[in-house]
């Protein structure tokens, strides 16, 4: 088969699966609205939990820091890209989660891939949440080490797999809150069974921090465990984008020598990160913003009910509502955009197949009102 067969095949199948992907442009859809094609829709699929992304502050910080720095790093970090603001940055976030050292990369996929491509050799095993992030699971397979998945949230299969004899090094691998469901992980008894075998713990708190734990400090303080390695991802609740690995002094030096994503690409904007240390402050103060968010998902899961769709166990801004078949999904999201409403539909591979859904997400920034619309709508459609 030729390239060109090849890749018509490919597409003709996605079509056939209603698994077709497509980029719609929009004129703005980080904030309470999205504009596209001229109509502003309620914007239900944005991971912007805080609002952050349109704070005075931090975009005055962008800009300031734009004006001192410019917009461009000008290199990588091992070159001339890494400043004494990136420095600075890097300090305030390691205190703030209590860890000697925090690594700035350009997005929570790089970090997550560099971690993995860097740690692990032959004969190590990764043992990873079966529903964990595509790039942990994509990294883990094409490392040396064998990788093992565990079921979802699921402590004795962990033990189980921990269990079996080894002789090289174990990762385990998970999330704090899950992307597409919304769920927490049992962090204290993963950290617990991890140790117990003398594993190595990795957490990626993207969807996490900022929304849970004391001032959005995020899962494994709000579980009280520590990671051997923790990822805090910046395009959800920061509102800005970017990520951090945090860890210990001697795996930091470790991966800045090892680490082909930090050596080989141009760093972070001195001016983005400007940005982060003022969402950051802003983030820490946002009890009150954290209470709205929390007001907005009890509203929503109380108005659901009754619907005939499964409605996902979590109590993060992420509400899945299952819908099973892809065309029913999309055919169920186009209903509500008729109505104004911008809700994503999720299909496989990103989630197990048989389990499309809309994949609601809530924000601090809606108003109880917006809620009551989208309900209205849902109702409305599923009749």
């Amino acid at each position: 088969m030729s390239w060109t067969e090849r890749i018509t095949t490919a597409l003709a199948a996605q079509h056939a699966a209603a698994a077709y992907r497509r980029r719609l442009p929009n004129q703005g859809g980080n904030g309470r609205w999205l504009e596209q094609a001229g109509r502003r829709y309620l914007n239900f699929s944005g991971n912007d939990y805080l609002g952050l992304s349109r704070d005075a502050s931090v975009i005055a910080a962008w800009q300031q820091g734009a004006a001192q720095h410019g917009v461009g790093a000008g290199g990588s970090g091992h070159v001339t890209g890494y400043s004494e603001t990136h420095q600075r940055f890097e300090q305030r976030l390691a205190a703030w989660q209590g860890y000697p050292r925090a690594l700035l990369f350009i997005s929570g996929f790089a970090a997550n891939q560099a971690v993995l491509a860097a740690l692990l050799q032959e004969g190590d095993r990764v043992l990873a949440d079966r529903l964990s992030h595509a790039s942990l699971l994509e990294a883990a397979m094409h490392a040396p080490a064998t990788l093992r998945r565990f079921a979802h949230n699921d402590p004795a299969a962990l033990a189980r797999l921990l269990a079996t004899p080894h002789h090289g090094e174990t990762l385990v691998v998970t999330e704090g809150v899950f992307s597409m469901d919304g769920d927490a992980a049992p962090l204290a008894a993963l950290a617990a069974e991890t140790r117990q075998q003398g594993g190595w713990l990795l957490v990626d708190d993207a969807h996490g921090v900022g929304v849970v734990g004391e001032q959005g400090s995020g899962s494994a303080r709000l579980h009280g465990v520590r990671p051997d390695l923790l990822v805090l991802t910046f395009g959800k609740a920061f509102g800005v984008s970017g990520a951090a690995v945090l860890c210990e002094e001697a795996t930091a030096e470790f991966l800045l020598q090892r680490a082909r994503h930090l050596i080989y690409s141009t760093a972070m904007p001195a001016a983005q990160v400007c940005a982060l240390d003022a969402a950051l402050t802003a983030l820490q103060q946002g009890d009150g913003l954290r209470a709205r968010l929390h007001q907005h998902i009890q509203r929503f899961r109380a108005g659901v009910a009754g619907l005939p769709l499964q409605l996902a166990a979590s109590q993060t801004p992420i509400q899945p509502l299952i819908v099973g078949d892809n065309q029913a999904a999309l055919d169920l999201a186009a209903r509500l955009r008729a109505q104004g409403l911008w809700v994503s539909a999720i299909r496989p591979p990103t989630v197990p197949p048989g389990s499309a859904r809309l994949r609601v997400t809530l924000t601090a920034a809606h108003q109880p009102e917006d809620i009551d619309q989208l309900l209205e709508a849902l109702h409305a459609a599923c009749r």
